[in-house]
Protein backbone atom coordinates (compact mmCIF):
# COMPACT_ATOMS: atom_id res chain seq x y z
CA UNK A 1 0.00 0.00 0.00
CA UNK A 2 3.03 2.39 0.67
CA UNK A 3 4.91 1.34 -2.51
CA UNK A 4 1.17 2.39 -4.75
CA UNK A 5 0.68 5.89 -2.41
CA UNK A 6 4.07 7.16 -2.99
CA UNK A 7 4.47 5.63 -6.58
CA UNK A 8 1.02 7.78 -7.01
CA UNK A 9 2.65 10.92 -5.98
CA UNK A 10 5.57 10.43 -7.64
CA UNK A 11 3.58 10.18 -10.92
CA UNK A 12 1.71 13.02 -10.43
CA UNK A 13 4.35 15.62 -9.45
CA UNK A 14 6.63 14.23 -12.37
CA UNK A 15 4.00 14.07 -15.04
CA UNK A 16 2.56 17.95 -13.42
CA UNK A 17 5.80 19.74 -13.71
CA UNK A 18 7.19 17.88 -17.36
CA UNK A 19 3.97 18.96 -19.19
CA UNK A 20 4.30 22.66 -17.67
CA UNK A 21 5.27 24.97 -20.65
CA UNK A 22 8.11 26.67 -18.27
CA UNK A 23 9.37 23.46 -18.24
CA UNK A 24 9.72 22.89 -21.91
CA UNK A 25 10.76 26.17 -21.84
CA UNK A 26 13.44 25.72 -19.52
CA UNK A 27 14.56 22.31 -20.76
CA UNK A 28 14.69 22.42 -24.46
CA UNK A 29 14.25 26.42 -24.89
CA UNK A 30 17.92 26.23 -22.55
CA UNK A 31 20.13 24.27 -24.45
CA UNK A 32 18.79 26.23 -28.17
CA UNK A 33 19.47 29.89 -26.58
CA UNK A 34 22.69 28.82 -25.66
CA UNK A 35 23.49 27.11 -29.45
CA UNK A 36 22.07 30.07 -30.59
CA UNK A 37 23.70 32.68 -28.71
CA UNK A 38 27.37 30.74 -29.46
CA UNK A 39 26.99 30.37 -33.21
CA UNK A 40 24.65 32.97 -34.19
CA UNK A 41 27.02 35.98 -33.75
CA UNK A 42 30.06 33.89 -35.38
CA UNK A 43 27.88 33.00 -38.24
CA UNK A 44 26.91 36.33 -39.12
CA UNK A 45 30.03 37.77 -38.24
CA UNK A 46 31.88 34.62 -40.77
CA UNK A 47 29.54 36.03 -43.39
CA UNK A 48 30.72 39.72 -43.11
CA UNK A 49 34.47 39.37 -42.87
CA UNK A 50 34.52 36.35 -45.64
CA UNK A 51 36.56 39.33 -48.13
CA UNK A 52 38.60 39.68 -45.39
CA UNK A 53 40.39 36.52 -45.59
CA UNK A 54 42.62 36.73 -48.33
CA UNK A 55 45.10 38.90 -47.52
CA UNK A 56 48.76 40.50 -49.31
CA UNK A 57 51.80 40.66 -46.94
CA UNK A 58 54.54 43.21 -48.10
CA UNK A 59 57.20 42.60 -46.40
CA UNK A 60 59.93 45.46 -45.94
CA UNK A 61 62.15 43.31 -43.09
CA UNK A 62 62.83 40.16 -45.71
CA UNK A 63 62.95 37.60 -42.85
CA UNK A 64 59.15 37.97 -41.23
CA UNK A 65 56.67 36.61 -43.81
CA UNK A 66 58.13 33.06 -43.75
CA UNK A 67 57.32 32.96 -40.18
CA UNK A 68 54.12 35.18 -40.00
CA UNK A 69 52.35 33.09 -43.14
CA UNK A 70 51.53 29.54 -41.57
CA UNK A 71 50.60 31.61 -38.46
CA UNK A 72 48.06 33.73 -40.39
CA UNK A 73 46.83 30.71 -42.75
CA UNK A 74 46.09 29.05 -39.21
CA UNK A 75 43.78 31.72 -38.60
CA UNK A 76 42.02 31.12 -41.81
CA UNK A 77 42.98 33.82 -44.30
CA UNK A 78 44.42 32.83 -47.65
CA UNK A 79 47.72 34.62 -47.55
CA UNK A 80 50.46 36.02 -50.66
CA UNK A 81 53.50 38.27 -50.54
CA UNK A 82 54.05 41.42 -52.56
CA UNK A 83 57.42 42.64 -53.39
CA UNK A 84 57.68 45.87 -52.22
CA UNK A 85 57.69 49.03 -55.09
CA UNK A 86 56.40 52.95 -55.17
CA UNK A 87 53.35 51.90 -56.48
CA UNK A 88 52.04 49.10 -54.62
CA UNK A 89 50.24 50.68 -51.73
CA UNK A 90 48.28 52.45 -54.32
CA UNK A 91 47.84 49.54 -56.09
CA UNK A 92 46.94 47.01 -53.49
CA UNK A 93 44.32 49.74 -52.15
CA UNK A 94 42.46 49.76 -55.08
CA UNK A 95 42.37 46.32 -55.26
CA UNK A 96 40.85 46.22 -51.86
CA UNK A 97 38.75 48.89 -52.72
CA UNK A 98 37.51 46.65 -55.60
CA UNK A 99 36.35 43.53 -53.42
CA UNK A 100 39.24 41.96 -55.36
CA UNK A 101 41.22 42.12 -51.82
CA UNK A 102 40.28 41.91 -48.18
CA UNK A 103 43.45 43.64 -46.74
CA UNK A 104 47.16 44.07 -46.99
CA UNK A 105 49.62 44.48 -44.74
CA UNK A 106 53.11 46.31 -44.34
CA UNK A 107 56.36 44.80 -42.03
CA UNK A 108 58.75 47.18 -41.79
CA UNK A 109 61.58 47.89 -39.25
CA UNK A 110 59.03 48.96 -36.27
CA UNK A 111 57.30 44.88 -36.53
CA UNK A 112 60.68 44.06 -35.78
CA UNK A 113 61.46 46.32 -33.07
CA UNK A 114 57.79 46.65 -31.42
CA UNK A 115 55.94 44.40 -33.04
CA UNK A 116 54.32 46.97 -34.94
CA UNK A 117 52.51 46.01 -38.23
CA UNK A 118 50.33 48.05 -40.65
CA UNK A 119 46.69 46.88 -41.74
CA UNK A 120 44.39 47.96 -44.50
CA UNK A 121 41.52 46.31 -44.57
CA UNK A 122 37.98 46.98 -46.43
CA UNK A 123 36.12 46.93 -43.09
CA UNK A 124 37.56 46.45 -39.19
CA UNK A 125 38.21 43.20 -38.14
CA UNK A 126 36.20 41.83 -35.33
CA UNK A 127 37.96 41.89 -32.05
CA UNK A 128 39.01 38.08 -32.09
CA UNK A 129 40.68 38.53 -35.07
CA UNK A 130 42.42 41.64 -34.45
CA UNK A 131 43.98 39.92 -31.39
CA UNK A 132 44.93 36.52 -33.55
CA UNK A 133 46.53 39.33 -36.48
CA UNK A 134 48.29 40.60 -33.89
CA UNK A 135 49.78 37.67 -31.78
CA UNK A 136 50.51 36.34 -34.88
CA UNK A 137 52.51 39.14 -35.23
CA UNK A 138 54.39 39.71 -32.29
CA UNK A 139 55.10 35.75 -32.04
CA UNK A 140 57.00 36.02 -35.44
CA UNK A 141 58.50 39.49 -34.56
CA UNK A 142 59.77 36.92 -31.19
CA UNK A 143 60.89 34.52 -32.98
CA UNK A 144 63.29 36.23 -35.30
CA UNK A 145 64.38 38.55 -32.10
CA UNK A 146 65.21 34.87 -29.74
CA UNK A 147 66.49 32.84 -32.78
CA UNK A 148 69.09 36.18 -33.68
CA UNK A 149 70.31 36.01 -29.74
CA UNK A 150 70.74 32.32 -29.56
CA UNK A 151 67.44 31.31 -27.29
CA UNK A 152 65.22 28.49 -28.09
CA UNK A 153 62.19 30.73 -29.68
CA UNK A 154 60.34 27.73 -30.39
CA UNK A 155 59.78 26.54 -26.79
CA UNK A 156 59.61 29.85 -25.11
CA UNK A 157 57.15 31.09 -27.27
CA UNK A 158 54.88 27.98 -26.62
CA UNK A 159 55.02 28.94 -23.00
CA UNK A 160 57.53 27.03 -22.00
CA UNK A 161 57.27 24.27 -18.87
CA UNK A 162 56.69 23.72 -15.67
CA UNK A 163 58.37 19.82 -14.51
CA UNK A 164 55.97 19.58 -11.05
CA UNK A 165 57.04 16.96 -8.67
CA UNK A 166 54.15 16.77 -6.38
CA UNK A 167 55.38 16.11 -2.32
CA UNK A 168 52.28 16.08 -0.83
CA UNK A 169 49.98 13.14 -1.55
CA UNK A 170 46.90 15.02 -2.47
CA UNK A 171 47.92 18.54 -5.02
CA UNK A 172 45.80 20.24 -7.91
CA UNK A 173 48.21 19.67 -10.99
CA UNK A 174 46.01 20.43 -14.10
CA UNK A 175 44.85 24.38 -13.59
CA UNK A 176 42.15 23.77 -16.23
CA UNK A 177 40.78 22.13 -12.71
CA UNK A 178 39.97 25.23 -11.46
CA UNK A 179 37.24 25.82 -14.40
CA UNK A 180 35.09 22.96 -14.11
CA UNK A 181 35.27 22.86 -9.78
CA UNK A 182 33.46 26.46 -10.06
CA UNK A 183 31.52 25.84 -12.77
CA UNK A 184 30.43 22.32 -11.42
CA UNK A 185 29.88 24.07 -8.33
CA UNK A 186 27.63 27.02 -8.89
CA UNK A 187 26.09 24.37 -11.00
CA UNK A 188 25.17 22.29 -7.74
CA UNK A 189 23.80 25.71 -5.84
CA UNK A 190 21.42 26.12 -9.07
CA UNK A 191 20.16 23.08 -9.69
CA UNK A 192 19.80 22.05 -5.79
CA UNK A 193 18.19 25.42 -4.45
CA UNK A 194 15.88 25.22 -7.66
CA UNK A 195 14.58 21.85 -7.05
CA UNK A 196 14.13 21.78 -3.35
CA UNK A 197 12.33 25.16 -3.29
CA UNK A 198 9.94 23.82 -5.75
CA UNK A 199 9.00 21.03 -3.21
CA UNK A 200 8.43 23.59 -0.38
CA UNK A 201 6.17 25.31 -3.46
CA UNK A 202 4.25 22.22 -4.12
CA UNK A 203 3.63 21.33 -0.29
CA UNK A 204 2.25 25.38 0.29
CA UNK A 205 0.49 25.19 -2.81
CA UNK A 206 -1.62 22.18 -1.88
CA UNK A 207 -1.68 23.45 1.33
CA UNK A 208 -3.18 26.52 0.79
CA UNK A 209 -5.61 25.39 -1.49
CA UNK A 210 -6.98 22.57 0.94
CA UNK A 211 -6.62 19.51 -1.01
CA UNK A 212 -3.80 18.59 0.96
CA UNK A 213 -7.25 17.25 3.54
CA UNK A 214 -8.34 15.50 0.56
CA UNK A 215 -4.72 13.26 -0.02
CA UNK A 216 -3.58 12.51 3.70
CA UNK A 217 -7.19 11.34 4.15
CA UNK A 218 -6.00 8.60 1.38
CA UNK A 219 -2.21 8.07 3.00
CA UNK A 220 -0.08 8.90 5.86
CA UNK A 221 1.69 12.37 5.75
CA UNK A 222 5.07 10.95 5.44
CA UNK A 223 3.84 8.88 2.26
CA UNK A 224 2.91 12.40 0.86
CA UNK A 225 6.30 14.75 1.77
CA UNK A 226 8.05 11.35 0.18
CA UNK A 227 6.45 11.13 -3.28
CA UNK A 228 6.92 15.00 -3.81
CA UNK A 229 10.70 14.49 -3.00
CA UNK A 230 11.63 11.78 -5.18
CA UNK A 231 8.73 13.26 -8.28
CA UNK A 232 10.35 16.64 -8.21
CA UNK A 233 13.64 15.12 -8.03
CA UNK A 234 13.57 12.93 -10.96
CA UNK A 235 11.70 16.19 -12.89
CA UNK A 236 15.51 17.70 -12.12
CA UNK A 237 17.38 14.45 -12.90
CA UNK A 238 15.35 14.75 -16.00
CA UNK A 239 16.31 18.26 -17.17
CA UNK A 240 19.80 17.63 -16.30
CA UNK A 241 20.29 14.45 -18.43
CA UNK A 242 18.30 16.70 -21.41
CA UNK A 243 21.26 19.52 -20.73
CA UNK A 244 24.07 17.32 -20.34
CA UNK A 245 23.43 15.51 -23.53
CA UNK A 246 22.64 18.87 -25.18
CA UNK A 247 25.94 20.24 -24.33
CA UNK A 248 27.98 17.07 -25.70
CA UNK A 249 26.19 17.09 -28.94
CA UNK A 250 26.93 20.78 -28.75
CA UNK A 251 31.03 20.33 -27.76
CA UNK A 252 31.32 17.18 -29.47
CA UNK A 253 29.34 18.24 -33.26
CA UNK A 254 28.57 21.89 -33.11
CA UNK A 255 32.44 23.41 -31.55
CA UNK A 256 34.34 21.71 -35.20
CA UNK A 257 31.70 23.61 -37.07
CA UNK A 258 32.48 26.67 -35.43
CA UNK A 259 36.36 26.46 -35.43
CA UNK A 260 36.14 25.47 -39.00
CA UNK A 261 34.00 28.48 -39.57
CA UNK A 262 36.29 30.63 -37.48
CA UNK A 263 39.66 29.35 -37.28
CA UNK A 264 41.12 31.89 -34.98
CA UNK A 265 38.78 29.79 -32.18
CA UNK A 266 40.70 26.60 -32.58
CA UNK A 267 42.03 27.12 -28.94
CA UNK A 268 38.54 26.11 -27.81
CA UNK A 269 39.16 22.44 -28.89
CA UNK A 270 41.59 22.60 -25.17
CA UNK A 271 37.85 22.35 -23.90
CA UNK A 272 37.94 18.67 -24.66
CA UNK A 273 40.52 18.18 -21.48
CA UNK A 274 38.44 19.71 -18.93
CA UNK A 275 35.68 17.60 -19.53
CA UNK A 276 34.82 15.56 -16.42
CA UNK A 277 35.32 11.19 -16.92
CA UNK A 278 32.58 8.59 -16.09
CA UNK A 279 33.45 8.95 -12.35
CA UNK A 280 33.38 12.54 -12.18
CA UNK A 281 30.15 12.51 -13.55
CA UNK A 282 28.73 9.88 -11.36
CA UNK A 283 30.38 11.66 -8.54
CA UNK A 284 28.62 15.09 -9.51
CA UNK A 285 25.19 13.04 -9.63
CA UNK A 286 25.40 11.46 -6.39
CA UNK A 287 25.96 15.15 -4.56
CA UNK A 288 23.02 16.24 -6.60
CA UNK A 289 20.90 14.15 -5.40
CA UNK A 290 22.30 13.18 -1.96
CA UNK A 291 22.22 17.30 -1.72
CA UNK A 292 19.06 17.24 -2.99
CA UNK A 293 17.59 14.76 -0.30
CA UNK A 294 18.97 17.05 2.14
CA UNK A 295 17.54 20.33 1.41
CA UNK A 296 14.32 19.23 -0.19
CA UNK A 297 13.26 17.59 3.33
CA UNK A 298 14.02 20.81 4.87
CA UNK A 299 11.90 22.66 2.44
CA UNK A 300 9.50 20.63 2.56
CA UNK A 301 9.24 21.30 6.04
CA UNK A 302 8.90 24.69 5.30
CA UNK A 303 6.50 24.62 3.25
CA UNK A 304 4.18 22.58 5.85
CA UNK A 305 4.93 25.17 8.49
CA UNK A 306 3.49 28.02 6.48
CA UNK A 307 0.43 29.65 5.31
CA UNK A 308 1.43 31.83 2.92
CA UNK A 309 3.75 32.73 0.25
CA UNK A 310 5.23 35.58 1.91
CA UNK A 311 5.60 33.48 5.09
CA UNK A 312 7.63 30.99 3.08
CA UNK A 313 9.74 33.49 1.73
CA UNK A 314 10.60 34.69 5.26
CA UNK A 315 11.09 31.32 6.96
CA UNK A 316 13.24 29.93 4.11
CA UNK A 317 16.33 31.89 4.59
CA UNK A 318 17.89 30.01 6.93
CA UNK A 319 17.56 26.61 5.04
CA UNK A 320 19.00 29.06 1.98
CA UNK A 321 21.96 30.34 3.67
CA UNK A 322 22.87 26.61 4.35
CA UNK A 323 23.59 27.02 0.40
CA UNK A 324 24.78 29.96 -0.17
CA UNK A 325 27.79 29.71 2.75
CA UNK A 326 29.60 27.09 0.90
CA UNK A 327 30.02 29.59 -1.83
CA UNK A 328 31.30 32.13 -0.09
CA UNK A 329 33.71 29.69 0.83
CA UNK A 330 34.41 28.64 -2.84
CA UNK A 331 37.81 31.22 -3.19
CA UNK A 332 39.47 30.12 -0.26
CA UNK A 333 38.72 26.56 -1.07
CA UNK A 334 39.74 26.74 -4.61
CA UNK A 335 43.40 28.36 -2.98
CA UNK A 336 43.85 25.19 -0.61
CA UNK A 337 41.69 22.59 -1.16
CA UNK A 338 43.77 19.96 0.99
CA UNK A 339 44.36 22.47 4.18
CA UNK A 340 41.92 21.90 7.01
CA UNK A 341 39.27 24.48 6.39
CA UNK A 342 38.30 22.80 2.57
CA UNK A 343 38.52 19.39 4.76
CA UNK A 344 36.35 20.35 7.71
CA UNK A 345 33.81 22.10 5.79
CA UNK A 346 33.72 19.45 2.96
CA UNK A 347 32.74 16.74 5.63
CA UNK A 348 29.97 18.92 7.00
CA UNK A 349 26.88 17.17 5.20
CA UNK A 350 25.17 20.54 4.15
CA UNK A 351 27.88 22.04 2.50
CA UNK A 352 29.43 18.90 1.29
CA UNK A 353 27.79 18.78 -2.22
CA UNK A 354 29.14 22.13 -3.16
CA UNK A 355 32.62 22.00 -1.37
CA UNK A 356 33.47 18.71 -1.83
CA UNK A 357 33.00 18.43 -5.16
CA UNK A 358 35.19 21.50 -5.60
CA UNK A 359 37.86 19.40 -3.62
CA UNK A 360 36.68 16.09 -5.52
CA UNK A 361 37.28 18.22 -9.69
CA UNK A 362 40.67 19.70 -7.88
CA UNK A 363 41.98 15.68 -7.73
CA UNK A 364 42.55 16.94 -3.85
CA UNK A 365 39.67 14.48 -1.93
CA UNK A 366 41.42 10.99 -1.62
CA UNK A 367 38.20 8.53 -1.74
CA UNK A 368 38.28 7.39 1.95
CA UNK A 369 36.91 11.48 2.69
CA UNK A 370 34.75 10.96 -0.79
CA UNK A 371 33.26 8.07 0.80
CA UNK A 372 32.97 9.18 4.29
CA UNK A 373 31.24 12.63 3.46
CA UNK A 374 28.77 10.04 1.39
CA UNK A 375 28.04 8.05 4.53
CA UNK A 376 27.60 11.32 6.73
CA UNK A 377 25.60 12.64 4.42
CA UNK A 378 23.15 9.13 3.98
CA UNK A 379 22.87 10.03 7.83
CA UNK A 380 22.03 13.53 7.69
CA UNK A 381 19.23 12.79 5.61
CA UNK A 382 17.49 9.67 7.41
CA UNK A 383 18.03 12.99 10.51
CA UNK A 384 16.31 15.20 8.12
CA UNK A 385 13.71 13.02 6.51
CA UNK A 386 12.89 12.26 10.68
CA UNK A 387 12.49 15.98 11.97
CA UNK A 388 11.11 16.90 8.25
CA UNK A 389 8.12 14.25 8.42
CA UNK A 390 7.21 14.97 11.89
CA UNK A 391 7.18 18.54 11.19
CA UNK A 392 5.64 18.18 8.37
CA UNK A 393 2.53 15.30 9.71
CA UNK A 394 1.89 18.20 11.64
CA UNK A 395 2.11 21.12 9.80
CA UNK A 396 0.51 20.00 6.93
CA UNK A 397 -3.19 20.45 7.81
CA UNK A 398 -2.06 23.92 10.14
CA UNK A 399 -3.12 26.88 9.35
CA UNK A 400 -2.84 30.59 10.98
CA UNK A 401 0.38 31.81 12.21
CA UNK A 402 3.70 30.10 11.35
CA UNK A 403 4.75 28.07 14.45
CA UNK A 404 7.51 29.36 16.68
CA UNK A 405 10.80 27.33 17.47
CA UNK A 406 9.62 26.07 20.93
CA UNK A 407 6.26 25.16 19.17
CA UNK A 408 8.22 23.32 16.46
CA UNK A 409 10.66 21.59 19.18
CA UNK A 410 7.03 20.29 20.52
CA UNK A 411 5.66 18.92 16.96
CA UNK A 412 8.89 16.43 16.76
CA UNK A 413 8.23 15.45 20.11
CA UNK A 414 4.37 14.97 19.73
CA UNK A 415 4.09 13.75 16.26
Amino acid sequence: MMGHNVWAVIRREYLQRVRSKWFIIGTIGGPLFMAALMFVPVYFAARSEANDRVMVVVDQTGVLYERLAPRLEDGGYTVSQEPWSDDLVADLTQRVMDDDLGAFMILDDATLSAGVGQLNASQRPSAIRSLSIRQALVASALEHQLEGAGVDAVSMLQGGALNVTVLTENAMDQPARFGLSFVGAMFLYMVILLYSVSVMRATLEEKTTRVVEVIVSAMKPWHLMLGKILGVGAVGLTQMAVWALSAAVLITAGLPALIAARPELAQLQELSDVLPGVTLLVLFLGFFVFGFFMFSGLYAAVGAMCSSDEEAQQAQFPVTMFVIIPMLFLTPVLSDPTGSLAVGLSLFPLFTPIIMWVRVASDAAPMWQVGLSFVFMALAIVAIAWVAGRIYKVGILMAGKRPTLPELMRWVREA
